[in-house]
């Protein structure tokens, strides 16, 4: 009987051991390796020092910051927080709108995996729950900034936000009717652009693997690290769509990988055009600049492109004449991630510091602390929210 039980336990063993170094062949050949070094394209040495706005114990990752000064912001999904949106009053952060909206319930509005924020023309602020990679279903929330109260929750079909989905950046045009939101499709790898119509709820997928926002092969090195979480080439960092944004009149959506030196764009009448086929669509997509890799993209009224440089820290700015030069930065800008305009002409900075973040443990996230939101003034001008 004990012989039995021992070449049975060692059956299951052996079992488990081939199941685990097979799924461990299978993640190397699908997401390991390493990647080159990106390109330098200009010196970064920004003409700006970026002034810190808040000190934080955790890792912030998005922000929005509306037409009367109010600073909202999420703090990191990757580091799984327990609060999810904040408000920075009084110099300090306090749960926004309520702490009971920070426990996750899919039956009513409220914030899971948090990752993007934005503020509409119509005073909303729009939050995005990439719902743990698509497992419990992407969601958009939305809070009236007048009342401070949660007035609409769009559930996201899985066809077009399925599992191995990760819902990132998003951009909603001047109207408030359209969000347009970048899947990067980080384990799935099939990212793409999500459209969403305000009214009905109603959302539709395009561009799904489309060149313009594949990942290229380049590794990051940020803060002079390879970017490797996982370590032992297992993880190749080298993430697809995810910086976004909108022209301020609405015509032209960018877009790109964040592991990357190519920046497309592509009309929002052909998006919004249903007659044009994915085919069709896709030819429609345009080179437009040769960029660093960044994480987070906003623009002026002006057309300046203003981005987040992940490896060097700082903040670029790509102005009309495709000339990319080194705006603002400050000795303690690690990882710039969301970028929103705010009043005056600031741009304000979430500052994730995703090295210290991603796939590592609270412990090592509390350590790598403190963490900040920036802001510098811009060389255009635009309204405040996105």
């Amino acid at each position: 009987m004990a012989l039995k039980f021992v070449r049975g336990a060692i059956w299951i063993i052996t079992a488990l051991v081939v199941l685990i170094g097979g799924f461990l062949v299978w993640f190397f050949l699908n997401f390991g390796g390493q990647g080159d070094r990106f390109p330098r394209l200009a010196e970064p040495t920004p003409r700006i020092r970026a002034d810190i706005v808040a000190t934080l114990a955790e890792p912030p990752g998005n922000i929005a910051v509306s037409q009367d000064g109010r600073i909202f912001f999420t703090y990191h999904a990757e580091s799984h927080p327990d609060i999810k949106v904040l408000e920075w009053v009084d110099g300090k952060p306090r749960p926004y709108p309520n702490l009971a909206m920070q426990t996750p319930d899919p039956d009513k509005p409220s914030y899971g995996s948090v990752f993007n924020l934005r503020i509409d023309s119509k005073n909303r602020l729009w939050s995005i729950d990439h719902g743990e990679h698509g497992l419990f279903g992407a969601r958009l929330v939305c809070v009236d900034l007048a009342t401070n109260r949660a007035i609409r929750q769009i559930k996201l079909p899985k066809e077009v936000a399925g599992v191995g989905s990760y819902l990132q950046d998003m951009q909603i045009d001047p109207a408030g009717k359209t969000i347009f939101i970048a899947d990067i499709g980080v384990f799935n790898r099939h990212p793409g652009l999500v459209i969403v119509d305000i009214e009905s709820g109603s959302a539709r997928r395009v561009l799904d693997r489309h060149p313009a926002i594949m990942a290229e092969p380049y590794a990051v090195f940020a803060q002079g690290r390879h970017m490797q979480p996982l370590g032992n080439n297992l993880f190749w960092f080298h993430p697809a769509f995810d910086p976004i944004a909108l022209d301020r009149e609405g015509t032209w959506l960018y877009v790109g990988p964040m592991s990357g030196k190519t920046l497309s764009r592509v009309k929002v009448s052909d998006l919004m055009n249903g007659d044009l086929s994915e085919a069709e669509l896709a030819k429609r997509v345009e080179f437009y600049a040769n960029r660093p890799q960044a994480d987070g993209l906003t623009i002026d009224r002006e057309n300046n492109i203003y981005l987040t440089g992940i490896e060097d820290g700082i903040i670029w700015k790509l102005d009309t004449n495709k000339k990319l030069t080194a705006l603002a930065g400050h000795p303690k800008m690690r990882w710039p991630d969301g970028l929103s305009f705010g009043p005056d002409n600031y741009v304000y900075v979430a500052d994730s510091n995703i090295p210290d973040v991603m796939m590592k443990s609270r412990d090592h996230i509390r350590k790598s602390g403190p963490y900040y939101v920036f802001r510098f003034k811009a060389d255009g001008t635009a309204p405040a929210g996105q």
